[in-house]
């Protein structure tokens, strides 16, 4: 008998304005590698690097849904159209949650103010509750991932280990450490 491979879950975090049709690209290319892989995507739903990201699993017939607020949909427009299911949660700090708890992977973009907070909680989710790898990719969030560092608002120290943080520099350096993450993933099973 076949042995079935357990769904992984990745949460895509990104911003409505790309900034750029290079990190639209990348996000697209990630949301592929993460379909061939086996993840199924939790991501916001909207749209920006968000459907990229989506259109990328969609068209690797991965399994994509959108977590949103339950007062915000439809205020907040229409779902892209690579999504397959729908979560509604009361506040953003249950929305938070469903993602961390899920996440057998967290992957950051660039993005607004929004991002930005479901990125510093990932962080401090992975450093503090469980250490979930955050991967960091695409020039603008790679940008923010270095001032962090220089300001020190992101160190590393004894008590608080950052070996759950990537920076991930291309689409095939994602594949790669994707690649090498499962195979670990499925070693230890």
């Amino acid at each position: 008998m076949p042995q079935v491979r357990p769904t992984r879950t990745a949460v895509f975090f990104g911003g409505v304005v790309p900034a750029s049709a290079d990190e639209e690209r990348l996000a697209e290319e990630v949301g592929m590698a993460l379909a061939r892989a086996g993840f199924a995507l939790l991501h916001g739903g909207y749209n920006g690097l968000m459907e990229a990201c989506a259109r990328g699993v969609a068209s690797k017939g991965g399994t994509v849904t959108a977590v949103t607020l339950a007062d915000k949909h439809p205020e907040w427009g229409e779902f892209n159209p690579h999504v397959n299911d729908e979560v509604h949660l009361p506040d953003v700090g249950a929305r938070l949650i469903h993602y961390l708890q899920a996440a057998d992977l967290v992957v950051a973009m660039g993005g607004g103010v929004g991002t930005l907070h479901e990125l510093t909680a990932a962080l401090y989710y992975a450093g503090n509750i469980r250490p979930v790898p955050v991967w960091i990719t695409g020039p603008t969030a790679l940008r923010l991932l270095a001032f962090l560092r220089r300001e020190k608002w992101l160190f590393e120290t004894p008590t608080r280990p950052l070996g759950f943080l990537s920076p991930i520099a291309s689409a095939s350096a994602f594949a790669a450490q994707l690649h090498a993450l499962t195979d670990e993933k499925e070693a230890d099973a």
